[in-house]
């Protein structure tokens, strides 16, 4: 029922009343029903409803009560009024109920109430739409799309059109201003940030090269941001990578603060060698040189994974084109099910066609097959090729085939459920997928044998360049420390040859730990009983002319020896007092980061340590790329953008979709 109650003077042009009998306050009518009534005093505080037609009067006001209007409409839309009644009746060409339609006009559609207060904003427009352009990868010309300016206009008639020149704009714009905000940001970590850098090729002659960052706040958050995407015009030269990284620390202001160097597998030693010189250690040996690396944990899996498949691709290929006789065909799969049924084959899995781009597809593809293997061993169709039927010895070869993929597999899953898992995961995995593939490889079953083997070669390789900063990271989990790291080289190397790689890991970790406390030391001491201040000087690297690095080193010597002097015993109160603590129990979920921000005022440099250690990035693959068999590449549409716009869209989205970003960080 509507109720008009009395809220605002009356105006007696609107509401046709008698002015000597208007009650003192009352509300502008908005029911259609007053197109037909009108009110009018008849006492003292008493209103009544006169039809204008009929005449007829309603009850309406008396004294604070008020009737509604329900019953007035009643009157009009059921033909009540003798009046409304007659005119129909005069009029026989109207149709059906025309006397309800014509009588009393519908209600009118207003708006929203709250959408009628907000006022259209363009600027505001302009940015959502810059946004889902960044989000979803569309070209900046689908704003000039006659599709999409209809669309847009539909929603907000006053939307102004745009040029792909306004939207670039707006994206270049959003870009400044977050990248303003990140600056900010690494400006106040407490640490230092670790680089991987990623190639993608192009159908040009040119490669891009995307630097990614990965640091941790002073609050315990890790970020992974995006920082660069370098168009590199010359990829077969070894300085332009140099110029690449030398263009991201100066970017970033990240001169001396590069913890670690994660660098595509595709670059040469005498790359790696150049670049080395852009760490912030002063040694950069330490952990022997493995805090600059070309192994990619997702790489290396990826091509292992490859390499086995490549070892049965016949099998594969039988494999896939019989999954493919089933999926392509209706009744073929129909009939496949109905067989399945009467064999009363268990599975759990269902048959699809591997994506050979995605590596771990094929893997899903291969232990599908196999849990039906008895219907396939039995299912024939016309024109079935029969050279497509597996053997039964065949079908075993692919058990074990997908046993090992199945421990790849397991080991890729670590880089897939988080964006950048933290480094002291690794070095478990990693030494149990050794010890796995060596007794795989010296098996005497020979087909498994000749499968592992040429595996077991290449990860033994990307073992002995990458195991010593893992087991580092492994140290700085407190479940685990040196006790786990001295297991596993002992498991792996021999109690012999083991301590040559512990006594490594724990020397890094104390040098490391002295620079972090050189850095942390007074830059001027005085020397009382002489009076001469001694200034403690530290000089960022510099670039020479040529692209190449090089360090100021002068003094450094003396300056290691009153270093090592003054800081020996906290050195040993951190590190060792650290080490020699209990074990935590493992059976515990454990947040690592955490864990070190609770145990900062016990540990405040080696927490440090730990910071920058936990966050190296063990792979230059994001997530979404872990099972890639190729590299990235550039498509044609970006390629022809210039580069500023290529960074800006490559940044601003991953920067957006992880929102790794503070929503305002303050200036120092």
């Amino acid at each position: 029922m509507e109720i008009d109650t009395l809220v605002s003077p009356i105006k007696t042009e609107k509401l046709d009343l008698e002015p000597e009998t208007l009650p003192s306050k009352c509300r502008k009518k908005k029911s259609m029903v007053w197109e037909h009534f009108t009110v009018k005093a008849v006492g003292d505080g008493i209103a009544r409803a006169f039809c204008k037609q009929c005449k007829k009067s309603f009850a309406y006001i008396s004294g604070s009560k008020v009737s509604g209007t329900s019953h007035l409409k009643r009157h009009i839309s059921l033909g009540i009024c003798p009046a409304s009644r007659q005119k129909t009746m005069q009029s026989p060409h109207l149709k059906k109920y025309s006397s309800v339609d014509t009588a009393l006009p519908k209600k009118r559609v207003r708006a929203t109430p709250w959408l009628g207060v907000i006022p259209f904003d363009q600027e505001r427009c302009n940015n959502e739409v810059a946004k889902l352009i960044i989000a979803l990868d569309h070209p900046l010309q689908i704003v000039e799309h006659k599709g999409f300016i209809d669309f847009v206009r539909t929603l907000q008639p006053q939307f102004s059109s745009l040029s792909s020149t306004d939207v670039h704009g707006d994206c270049i714009s959003m870009y400044l201003s977050e990248k303003q905000n990140l600056l900010n940001l690494i400006r106040q970590i407490p640490g230092r940030v670790n680089l991987t850098l990623d190639l993608w090729t192009s159908n040009q002659t040119v490669a891009y090269a995307f630097l990614r960052g990965h640091f941790i706040d002073s609050d315990w958050n890790v970020h992974h941001p995006i920082l660069n995407v370098i168009m590199v015009p010359f990829p077969d030269s070894d300085d332009s990578y140099n110029k690449v990284v030398v263009t991201c620390l100066t970017d970033w202001q990240l001169n001396g603060r590069v913890f670690t160097l994660a660098l595509d597998q595709s670059l040469n030693e005498n790359v790696m060698g150049n670049l080395r010189g852009l760490l912030s250690a002063r040694n950069p040996v330490i952990f022997n040189g493995q805090l600059v690396s070309r192994n990619c944990f997702a790489r290396v899996l990826g091509r292992l994974a490859l390499d086995a498949l490549w070892a049965m691709r016949e099998t594969v290929r039988k494999i896939r084109e019989s999954v493919k006789l089933v999926k392509i065909s209706k009744s073929n799969e129909a009939e496949f099910n109905k067989l399945r049924q009467q064999l009363q084959v268990p599975s759990t899995k269902d048959l699809f066609i591997d994506n050979q781009t995605k590596w771990d597809t094929t893997y899903h593809m291969l232990v599908a097959a196999c849990e039906l293997k008895g219907v396939f061993v039995c299912f024939e169709t016309p024109g079935h090729d029969h050279g497509m039927t597996l053997s039964m010895c065949e079908w075993n070869q692919v058990e074990i085939l997908c046993t090992y993929l199945k421990q790849l597999y397991d080991a890729a899953n670590l880089l897939t459920c988080q964006p950048y898992p933290t480094a002291n995961l690794f070095f478990s995995v990693v030494s149990s997928l050794l010890v796995e593939l060596t007794s795989a490889a010296f098996s005497e079953d020979p087909f498994l044998s000749n499968l592992i083997r040429p595996l077991l070669e290449r990860f033994d390789q990307y073992w002995g360049e990458s195991c010593l900063v893992m087991a580092a990271a492994a140290a700085m989990d407190p479940r685990y420390k040196m006790v786990f790291v001295e297991s596993k080289f002992c498991q792996i190397f021999g109690e012999t040859n083991a301590e040559p790689w512990i006594r490594v890991v724990q020397d890094g970790l104390r040098e490391i730990l002295n620079e972090y406390i050189v850095e942390l030391l007074p830059l001027t001491t005085t020397d009382g009983d002489e009076g001469n201040e001694i200034m403690i000087k530290t000089e960022p690297f510099e670039e020479g002319s040529d692209g190449s690095i090089y360090i100021d080193t002068e003094g450094i010597e003396d300056f290691d020896i009153y270093i090592s002097d003054i800081s020996g015993n906290l050195i040993k109160s951190e590190l060792d007092q650290y080490l020699e603590e209990p074990l935590l129990p493992r059976e515990e979920e454990l947040d690592i980061l955490s864990w070190w921000r609770l145990n900062m005022s016990n540990y405040p440099t080696l927490s440090r340590v730990a910071s920058d250690i936990l966050s190296m990035p063990l792979s230059t693959l994001s997530a979404d790329s872990v099972f890639n068999t190729e590299i990235g590449k550039m498509d044609s549409y970006r390629s022809s953008l210039s580069s500023m716009t290529i960074e800006a869209l490559f940044c601003a989205k991953d920067w957006l979709h992880y929102q790794s970003l503070p929503l305002h960080v303050p200036m120092h």
